[in-house]
């Protein structure tokens, strides 16, 4: 009796497990393609971030980007699906704009030799379908550069003396948004 009921209670968990596994494999079908990154900036490795940044990573599959799969003098997402969000912890200078603490939508219009960059207001959007100029907190415009070809669109940041500068790199493109921290010393302190 001790036997069977072992065999049985063997047999329900082994099913439990397949019909576990079964229905989780199937949830993740329509899973995106596409991977999110978040890019930091700190002023040292034990410090809180100044700049967050979250975006999709699209990749170039062996085809030229700019001025074909990113046209250029259109508005872009500046990355995959949900627009790319940035989040300043204190009060910075984006080129020569104030722009206060807070959460922010990267988009930005490509252009062969200079991209136009903007921050805007209007978050939690879904790529750059609900833009509006009336949204806009800084727009800038920054020259682009020439580099060795990068299959996977990637942000990042790069120290200079008196700023830092957030590089949107893509395919063999480069672009160096400035950005000054303001009290950039008393932040190392924490």
């Amino acid at each position: 009796m001790k036997k069977e009921s072992f065999i049985k209670t063997a047999i329900l968990f082994v099913l439990a497990i397949l019909m576990n596994q079964n229905l989780y494999s199937q949830g993740f079908k329509g899973l995106d393609k596409i991977p999110h990154d978040i890019a930091y900036y700190r002023v040292s490795r034990v410090t809180p971030p100044l700049v967050k940044v979250i975006y999709g990573r699209p990749q170039k599959n062996g085809q030229e980007v700019f001025g074909n799969l990113v046209a250029y003098g259109k508005l872009w997402r500046t990355g995959a699906n949900e627009a790319t969000e940035v989040k300043f912890y204190q009060d910075i200078l984006f080129g020569d704009v104030n722009v206060p603490a807070g959460n922010y939508v990267l988009l930005t219009i490509p252009g062969e030799k200079e991209w136009e960059v903007i921050l805007s207001s209007n978050t939690d959007v879904w790529g750059a379908f609900q833009y509006s100029p009336k949204s806009n907190i800084a727009k800038i415009t920054v020259p682009s550069k020439r580099a060795e070809s990068l299959e996977v669109f990637s942000i990042a940041f790069k120290e200079k003396t008196d700023t830092i500068q957030m590089v949107l790199a893509w395919d063999s493109t480069r672009v160096n948004i400035p950005i000054t921290i303001k009290s950039k010393e008393e932040y190392a302190k924490l």
